[in-house]
């Protein structure tokens, strides 16, 4: 289990970064021929991805419920992406198998979606957690002065201090 570090954090990224978020909907649980697959695969793309910095792939969470399985991951840039998309093995394998099983049959749903962020152009906070998400893909930076509110963290300097909570 990951370590909760106490304490108000935000991410800090250099330059522009693509916010990728991946996934696949079971529409019929009992063809688990179909969808076991699917869900193994992205397994094979991460150990690829994480092997292979260059590839511009800077992290990921994944997020599970009854039907889907869900990620969030971090690129360098759209060429990265597309890049990998295109010519990567694990994936060009992954996207033939699920066309050849699958198809448009409706046993597996999937779903992508794509945004690419200019540098300043998001915030975050996580509070009491462990690093998370895109302080996991760039840097973990405390949430004080310029980091303190949503508002400063996207370029606002006339934003009045919080107060900090009590200390138990």
């Amino acid at each position: 289990m990951a370590k909760v570090i106490p304490g108000r954090f935000t991410a800090k990224m250099e330059g522009p970064f693509v916010v990728f978020i991946i996934g696949m909907r079971i529409n019929k649980r009992w063809a688990v021929h179909k969808w076991l697959p699917v869900a193994k695969a992205m397994g094979g793309m991460l150990k690829e991805l994480y092997q292979h910095p260059e590839l511009g792939f800077l992290g990921t969470t994944s997020h599970m419920n009854s039907r889907e399985i869900t990620q969030i991951q971090y690129w360098r840039s759209y060429e990265h992406l597309e890049n990998y998309a295109r010519k990567g093995q694990k994936h060009l394998t992954a996207w033939r198998n699920f066309n050849k099983a699958v198809g448009t049959d409706g046993t597996v749903g999937i779903f992508h979606e794509t945004y690419l962020v200019e540098p300043g152009k998001y915030e975050c906070l996580y509070g009491n957690m462990p690093v998370w998400g895109l302080a996991q893909a760039g840097e973990h930076v405390p949430a004080l002065g310029r980091n303190e509110t949503a508002r400063r963290r996207l370029g606002g300097e006339n934003e009045p201090a919080v107060p900090s909570p009590p200390q138990m």
